[in-house]
C-alpha cells in the first residue's frame, strides 16, 4: 500500500492517531497520560517527519523510532510544550536556553560538512541544507525546514469554512488554486451538493493554468541552473503571460479567490487563441532545448531517483512520475474525458523530470481547450454538516491532501499534507554521486515548496 500521511487530533482524554493509505484509513487511541505509538518508518520512511510533527504538535512519543530529533520545534522553542492540544492557549512564548540541533553527518577522514541557507542569496524562503562532503562529491544531505512555523492549523479551529478560505488559499502561493480545490471538495461535501460540470470545468481550467505557470518557470530554471540562460529569459516571458492570464480570469495573478461558485463571463475565442500560441511556444522552445547537447550531459544522469526509491518514499508528483511511479490524481473519468495523458519517465534523473514537465504542459494546454465553455451557472453554498472530511488535488508539485473535521459548523480539526512533505524527504537520494555544484539543478528539478511544509 501507498502511504500517504499520518496526524494526530485531541480527542480529551485520547489521542486520536490517523494513518491514511491509497486503500485503506487506520485509527489508532492512545491515552492521554501514556500517549504512545509504534513507528511506521521501518516500513515507509516517509512517515517520520509525521510522527516527529505528532511529538512536537501533541507530545505524543514514539517509542521505537530511529529519529526523535523535534521537526517544527526550533532550538529555543519550549520545553513540554505542545500547542496542538486543545488546551493551549497561550498568546506568547518564553524561549528556553538554546539547543544545538543535531545533524546527520556522515565522519571520516577528508570529509568535511557544508551548511547551506536558512538564509539564500536569491529570492527563497528559509530552509536549510546540510552536506557530508568528500571533495566535490556529495556523501549525504539532510534537509531541514520549518522556520516560520505559522500556526496556520491552530489559526483555522473555530473557523468556518468559507472564514478560513483566505488562510488556506495563501497556505502555498504556488498552489494556491490547488489548496483551493481541496477547500471546495470539502465545502461541497459536507454541504452534500454537487459541482455543475460547467463549473468543474472553470476550476479545472485555472487548476491546469496554474500548472503550466510553474512548469514553464521551472523549464526556464532548470536550464539555467546548468548554465543556459537563455532557456530561462525564454521560460519567464511564457510564464509571465501566463500569470497574467491568471490575473484576467480571477483578479489575482496567483489565483486568489479564483475557486468560487460563480462561472463569470470569459472570453473563449481569445483564450483559445492564447492557448494555441503557447502551444507553438512550447513547441519551439522543446525543439531548441532538446538539440543542445551540451546541457544535456548536465541533466542526464544527474539526480537519479531509482524507481525502486520512489516507492519506498512514497514519492508524488513530477518526481515520482519521472521515475516510472504513474502516481497522479488525475487519473479520473472526468480529466480523461477531457483529454487527459498521463505522462511519465523511466530514468529519473533531472532531465526525464524536464521531459515530463514539457509533456504536461502541452496536455494542460490541450486540455484547458476542453476545458472552455460559456456558461453563467451560479451554485449557492449551504449549510455545511458535523463530520470528518477528506480531499485530494493534483498540484503543480503532486497529490495535495486535506482533511478537516468540523464540529459545531466550525473547524474542529484541519490537517493539510502538501506533496513537498513527502518529496523534501526523498531529495537526498537523488544527491549520492553527484557533486555539490548540481545541488541547485537537482532541487529546483524537483520544484518542492518551502511554505507548504511550514504550517
Amino acid at each position: 500500500m501507498r502511504f500517504i500521511a499520518r496526524y494526530a487530533k485531541d480527542r480529551g482524554r485520547v489521542f486520536e492517531i490517523v494513518t491514511l493509505y491509497d486503500e485503506e484509513m487506520k485509527i489508532e487511541r492512545v491515552d492521554r497520560k501514556k500517549p504512545i505509538i509504534k513507528t511506521l518508518s521501518h516500513e515507509h520512511p516517509a512517515a517520520l517527519w509525521f510522527e516527529r510533527k505528532i511529538q512536537d504538535d501533541f507530545g505524543i512519543i514514539v517509542e521505537d523510532a530511529f529519529d526523535k530529533r523535534p521537526l517544527v520545534h526550533q532550538e529555543q522553542f519550549p520545553k513540554n510544550l505542545h500547542p496542538m492540544c486543545k488546551d493551549f492557549d497561550k498568546q506568547e512564548l518564553e524561549f528556553s536556553e538554546f539547543q544545538p540541533y543535531d545533524y546527520e553527518v556522515i565522519s571520516g577522514d577528508g570529509v568535511f560538512q557544508v551548511s547551506v541557507g536558512p538564509i539564500h542569496a536569491g529570492i527563497i524562503e528559509p530552509g536549510h541544507f546540510h552536506f557530508s562532503q568528500a571533495g566535490e562529491k556529495m556523501l549525504h544531505q539532510e534537509v531541514r525546514h520549518f522556520y516560520k512555523y505559522r500556526a496556520v492549523e491552530k489559526m483555522l479551529e473555530g473557523k468556518t469554512l468559507l472564514e478560513a478560505k483566505s488562510i488556506i488559499e495563501r497556505i502555498s502561493g504556488n498552489e494556491s488554486i490547488a489548496y483551493q480545490m481541496c477547500w471546495r471538495d470539502i465545502l461541497l461535501h459536507s454541504s452534500q451538493q454537487k459541482l455543475p460540470q460547467a463549473l468543474q470545468k472553470r476550476h479545472a481550467f485555472l487548476l491546469e493554468l496554474e500548472r503550466i505557470i510553474h512548469h514553464l518557470t521551472d523549464l526556464g530554471f532548470i536550464p539555467n541552473d546548468a548554465g543556459f540562460g537563455a532557456a530561462l529569459s525564454f521560460g519567464s516571458k511564457l510564464a509571465e503571460d501566463a500569470r497574467r492570464k491568471m490575473k484576467e480570469i480571477t483578479g489575482h495573478r496567483f489565483g486568489f479567490g479564483g475557486i468560487d461558485f460563480v462561472n463569470k463571463f470569459v472570453d473563449t475565442a481569445s483564450l483559445h487563441e492564447w492557448l494555441d500560441s503557447m502551444q507553438e511556444s512550447i513547441e519551439y522552445f522543446e525543439d531548441w532545448i532538446i538539440d543542445i547537447p551540451s546541457l544535456w550531459d548536465r541533466l542526464d544522469t544527474t539526480g537519479v531517483l531509482p524507481l525502486k526509491k520512489a516507492v519506498k518514499y512514497d514519492s508524488v508528483g513530477v518526481a515520482a512520475r519521472a521515475s516510472g511511479l504513474a502516481v497522479d490524481r488525475r487519473v479520473n473519468e472526468f480529466y480523461l474525458k477531457h483529454g487527459f495523458e498521463l505522462a511519465s519517465e523511466l530514468s529519473g534523473d533531472v532531465g526525464a523530470r524536464f521531459k515530463v514537465r514539457i509533456a504536461e504542459v502541452k496536455n494542460s494546454l490541450k486540455m484547458m481547450h476542453n476545458f472552455l465553455e460559456e456558461d453563467e451557472t451560479v451554485l449557492e453554498p449551504e449549510a455545511v454538516k458535523d463530520g470528518e472530511y477528506m480531499s485530494f488535488t493534483e498540484s503543480s508539485i503532486g497529490e495535495l491532501f486535506m482533511a478537516v473535521d468540523i464540529k459545531d459548523g466550525v473547524i474542529e480539526r484541519f490537517f493539510v499534507r502538501d506533496a513537498s512533505f513527502m518529496n523534501w524527504q526523498v531529495l537526498h537520494v537523488m544527491m549520492r554521486n553527484d557533486i555539490i555544484a548540481d545541488f541547485p539543478l537537482i532541487n529546483k528539478s524537483c520544484d518542492l515548496s518551502y511554505a507548504g511544509n511550514d504550517l
